[in-house]
């Protein structure tokens, strides 16, 4: 996690929460002393936009949104890109940052980089957030916080796995792209990204990852997280090929105004 610091706080109930891709963004506000979530709203965009093209919509949304037009003791801010990769904790050097992502990542030498450490497996997750966006939120709320979208679903999965004896494979659906974690009692062994545009792309990555750890469709557990309910497209299609299909849980105890399936908003619900 990296923190963005500027003496300017406001001491109020309210967490906010803004989940940030060139597809969309969403928001999510937490009354800290009651555990509510009080609002939680997508708006998705029609088509990618680039990083500037985002900034000019998050600052309309916070010009029109009256919600969002209050005080918050702490601004979480999550990016979602395909711009990240892991490093063992003990391989990384700080002074070589840009080298890792050079691997399996198209970055611009003017991008700036960034890391979060993930604890619980000894790792760093290197990614590149929106600078222009950062600065923006910098001026409007001063201190803030911000991580990878990949840091928060891998260490909720591995919480949620920490005493777990078996193996399992997490997915994590979106609009346009998916996840795919798995897990080793406990351990991690594999996190990946993949786009998607039919349900034929969304199973043949899974299936192709099960043939490429061997895993056997039979036997495995495969669980979902995220925008997939049961009975959809995409659903039906993992499920004619994998036995074992199940929906994950959150990790916290939130409650929501609005009736949410649980699994929904797995990122933004553990943002906080």
């Amino acid at each position: 996690m990296a923190i963005a610091s500027k003496q300017n706080k406001k001491l109020t109930n309210q967490e906010l929460s803004i989940q940030i891709s060139l597809n969309g963004l969403s928001f999510c506000i937490l009354k800290s002393n009651t555990n509510i979530i009080s609002y939680l709203k997508h708006f998705a965009f029609t088509q990618k936009q680039t990083p500037y093209q985002v900034l000019h919509d998050l600052k309309k949304i916070f010009d029109t949104i009256p919600e969002l037009q209050v005080g918050f003791n702490t601004i979480h801010v999550i990016y979602i890109n395909e711009l990240s990769t892991l490093v063992p904790k003990s391989l990384f050097n700080e002074d070589a940052i840009a080298d890792y992502l050079k691997f399996n990542s198209k970055i611009l030498q003017t991008d700036y980089i960034a890391h979060d450490e993930i604890a619980i497996n000894n790792s760093v997750n290197v990614y590149v957030p929106y600078i222009n966006i950062n600065n923006y939120l910098y001026e409007k709320f001063g201190t803030f916080a911000y991580k990878h979208y990949s840091t928060i679903l891998i260490e909720e999965i591995l919480l949620a796995e920490k005493d777990a004896q078996d193996q399992k494979m997490y997915v994590h659906v979106s609009k346009n792209h998916f996840e795919i974690v798995v897990t080793n009692k406990g351990k991690l062994i594999l996190y990946n990204t993949f786009t998607y545009i039919t349900k034929e792309d969304f199973i043949y990555y899974i299936l192709f990852t099960a043939e490429q750890l061997q895993l056997n469709p039979e036997t495995l557990t495969l669980v979902l997280l995220g925008d997939i309910v049961k009975e959809d497209a995409l659903y039906n299609i993992v499920f004619k090929y994998i036995r074992h299909v199940q929906f994950g849980t959150p990790n916290t105890n939130y409650i929501t105004e609005e009736e949410e399936t649980i699994h929904y908003n797995y990122i933004l619900k553990h943002s906080f």
